[in-house]
């Protein structure tokens, strides 16, 4: 499991800077990261990772429209994406799911226990 890739979308480099320390760490995975989702949808049809972490709440193109074109695109749309949140409300949560998504983690997360998370959301 160590030869996975993750790339992580977030505009907060402080959000970048834990999640990618910690899943370094906890399953030693090869980490990405971009600061758009404009940036992140280039990154992940160059790169092809393994798994996407999208932050929900960003600036210009925020995460779901960033997962749509994500899902539009050929070269992308079989990466399973995991969504960032602050909103954990059910209801919101339920939403993401039906478009699609493969989990959602609520901000904040818990660092380590994060490569866990995703772990078993994508039944790796």
């Amino acid at each position: 499991m160590a030869d996975r890739r993750i790339l992580i979308i977030d505009d907060e480099q402080a959000i970048q800077a834990v999640a990618s320390l910690s899943l370094k760490m906890e399953a030693n995975w090869q980490v990405l990261t971009a600061n758009s989702g404009s940036e992140g949808i280039h990154k992940a049809e160059q790169e092809q990772p393994d798994a996407i972490l999208l932050d929900v709440m960003m600036p210009i193109m925020d995460g779901i429209g960033t997962f749509k074109q994500l899902q539009q695109n050929p070269q992308t749309r079989s990466i399973p994406v995991i969504l960032l949140t602050a909103k954990a409300q059910a209801a919101e949560q339920e939403q993401f799911y039906d478009l699609g998504v493969a989990g959602v983690i609520t901000k904040p997360f818990n660092s380590l226990t994060l490569a866990s998370q995703i772990t078993q959301l994508l039944g790796w």
